[in-house]
Formats: C-alpha cells, structure tokens, sequence
C-alpha cells in the first residue's frame, strides 16, 4: 500500500488504518519528523511501514521511493494518491504562484506517481489507484480557486484514466470527501464548516470505497448530494448570486 502526504490529518490517519489490518505501508511526505510520527503509529497499530520523505512535486524523488518500494515489496496494491495543499486566493488579489504551487502538488503529485505505478500494475493486471479529490471540484468555490481547480482536473484525469486502463485489471477510484478534522486539535481550523466528519470516520469511508472498487467515492451523504445534485445543477447566474451571499456571511 502506498499513502501519499501522509505526514499528518487524512494521510496519517488512512496509513494507521491500513497498519491496524496488517497491510504493509509506505508513506510519503516532505516532513520528515512528522512522517517518521505516521510510520511509527501504522507499525504501533500492527502494519509494516516504509517511510520515504520528499515531495510529489519532484519526478525523480518520486521514481527513487517507488524504486525503494519495489526493492522491498515487489510493488503495489493500491496507490492512495492523497499529497495535497489548499491555499485560499481571492480572484482580486490574484497571485499566479500560488496557482502554481497548488496545481503542482495537488495535480502534478498525483501525475509523478502513475507514471511511476501504473507500468506494474498494468503488467500485473491488477492494482488499484485512489485519487483524493473532494466536493469543491464540483463547483468553483469563493476563494478557493486554486484549490478547486486542481480538485476538479485531479478528478477528470483520473476519470480519463479509469477509461483507459477498462479490462487491464487496473481499477482508478475517484475520492470526493467533505469536510473532515484535520486533526490539529485546533478548533477554529472546522469552524462553520457543515457536516464535518470526524478524522476517523472519514478515512473509514474513503478505505471502504476503495476496497469496493467504486468509480467515485462521495460523502457525507447530505452535503455530497446536495452539492452534486443541486448546486451543480444550479443556473451559472443563481449560483453566483447564492454563493457569492454564503461567503459574504
């Protein structure tokens, strides 16, 4: 198994989860202190772990950890592509670096690492890769241009993909969760944000999908709908009138 950004809130969690079923884990990221934190509570919970620091960004630091994991395990079963950033940008004050910056983890991460995996599973004919999206690639949410961006060509890649790879035995999973703990412990981080779930039980949801093989993976259920359903669907005039009203509260 394989667990990108894993240095801490969703990517730690999924790795510790993953090590409580006695799956052996390698977990990526750039913080080294805290990645060797998330391998020592996925060893803690039971599973085996190869901790590998760098970043996603950087093709060649992502071939040498692959070549790591090849070394000791032969290859993957699943790829949970989870390395991501959020920085906020108002569109008035906008910045092409931090664009940049954002699109080159949450897009080009994700990019460095199939180039990496898909050979092998192709070969093997059998692998499953998760992308971690989320529901704001749904719509292009205020000050969250960035971020939304790279969510929504995250999750039409990985689609275009999925078509691709049909009868290699290769699976892709599309994951769009809501809002989940980061697990900061800092409260002011989840203020105001509707249906928060709580760390575990987000990362549950995501492994279940994925073990289903599921195209996409969407949840919770009242805001996951309710953005895919009806505010998708909304007028491009209605949602800016609505939207532009939610943020201005």
């Amino acid at each position: 198994m394989l667990v990108t950004g894993a240095s801490s809130g969703l990517g730690r969690e999924m790795a510790r989860q993953l090590g409580s079923r006695g799956f052996r884990v390698a977990v990526t990221g750039r913080r080294e202190a805290e990645l060797l934190e998330t391998a020592r509570r996925v060893e803690s919970a039971g599973g085996e772990c190869l901790a590998l620091v760098g970043s996603v960004t950087q093709p060649d630091v992502v071939n040498r950890h692959y070549a790591v994991i090849r070394e000791a395990w032969g290859g993957l079963d699943w790829a949970i592509l989870n390395a991501g950033v959020g920085d906020s940008v108002d569109g008035r004050k906008f910045r092409a670096e931090t664009y940049h910056h954002v699109l080159a983890t949450n897009v080009g991460g994700a990019v460095n690492w199939l180039e990496a995996v898909l050979p092998g599973m192709i070969e093997a004919r059998c692998g499953t890769v998760a992308g971690i999206s989320s529901l704001a690639a749904w719509r292009g949410l205020p000050r969250a241009g960035a971020y939304s961006a790279s969510k929504a060509a995250l999750a039409t890649l990985l689609e275009s993909t999925r078509v691709d790879l049909r009868g290699t035995g290769v699976e892709v999973v599309i994951v769009h969760p809501g809002f989940i703990r980061n697990g900061s412990g800092d409260s002011a981080d989840d203020e105001g944000k509707p249906f928060l779930m709580e760390l575990e039980e987000g990362v549950r949801c995501i492994l279940a999908g994925i073990e289903r093989r599921r195209r996409v993976v969407h949840f919770p259920w009242q805001l996951s709908y309710l953005m895919k359903y009806v505010v998708h669907n909304l007028p491009d005039s209605a949602y800016d009138w609505l939207i532009s009203k939610l943020a201005a509260r």
